[in-house]
């Protein structure tokens, strides 16, 4: 494939016309899903091959991947003390480059985070009226800091979670955490902190679209709560309380902070329950 057919590739322009109401053929709109998934791994690619040339940082006076991945179990055996004997170990000759490679893959995920939440919105984008597109820069701004603060509280979690579980070893045997079983369970622990902020976002994205109405939000409010603290027990891989709790405590508080944002969203489209007649083209209560 020539260069020129890579880059039409990538901007993913429909090769049938628009129409007046905005519409595009099925086939364009997966050009474009294409061309975005390709920008998506473009980045992904690219910050992958940046973070294995930057794996030891320790010559820059920062702390390595491996430190920052292996510090919450250190910190669960620290506190565990002398009742519990416990060490990591790496299975396999190739486990050594297989570590490296895994550690630079997640680093590049959380790292890319913005631009491919950015380019999920950017494809929803087009489905919206043009008085609503004005909020794209906002939501694609707040997307990238809820991810990594979901990430952050998530890392911040982990340690407490790890003391519980290797807590239950027997005082006659010796816990030996294998570094890949570890990193998947770190690796989905982080992720789900980090998607699970930005749930509420996704809802104010339905609200854009004309999917869901700020009153819908608040009369399933009761079941939004027993769903949010569902999805925390059911998806934090951690069997402690305390794990769930700091992933369904802010997840409630940005759903109310998603459902006044919607309901002033109605507002000011002036979609509210005091117009009766609804167009073909306007919110419509759940």
């Amino acid at each position: 494939m020539s260069i020129s057919g890579v880059v039409a590739m990538l901007r993913g322009n429909p090769m049938h016309t628009v129409g007046d109401d905005g519409r595009m053929a099925l086939s364009d709109h997966l050009r474009e899903l294409r061309a975005r998934l390709m920008k998506a791994m473009l980045v992904l690619v690219s910050l992958f091959i940046v973070m294995l040339f930057f794996y030891d940082t320790s010559r820059l006076g920062l702390p390595t991947l491996l430190e920052l991945v292996l510090g919450p179990y250190e910190d669960a055996v620290r506190k565990l003390g002398q009742d519990v004997e416990s060490n990591a170990y790496i299975k396999g000759a190739g486990g050594p480059l297989l570590l490296q490679l895994k550690l630079s893959a997640v680093a590049a995920v959380v790292l890319s985070a913005p631009y491919w939440i950015y380019q999920l919105w950017a494809f929803i984008v087009p489905g919206l009226h043009p008085q609503e597109r004005k909020w794209t820069r906002v939501f694609a701004a707040v997307a990238g800091p809820l991810f990594f603060a979901g990430v952050a509280i998530g890392y911040y979690v982990l340690p407490k979670g790890l003391e519980v579980l290797i807590g239950f070893t027997p005082e006659s045997l010796q816990n030996l955490v294998e570094f890949g079983e570890y990193f998947s369970f770190l690796t989905r622990m982080l992720l789900v902190f980090g998607i699970g902020f930005e749930i509420p976002l996704f809802v104010v994205m339905l609200n854009l679209a004309g999917i869901v109405s700020g009153a819908a939000i608040g009369r399933h409010r009761p079941w939004i709560i027993i769903g949010t603290f569902v999805f925390a027990a059911v998806a934090t891989p951690s069997t402690d309380p305390f794990g769930m709790l700091m992933l369904a405590i802010p997840m409630l508080v940005l759903f109310v902070v998603a459902e006044i944002v919607a309901r002033f969203l109605d507002k000011v489209r002036g979609r509210g329950a005091h117009r009766p007649q609804v167009g073909d083209d306007e919110l419509s209560p759940l």
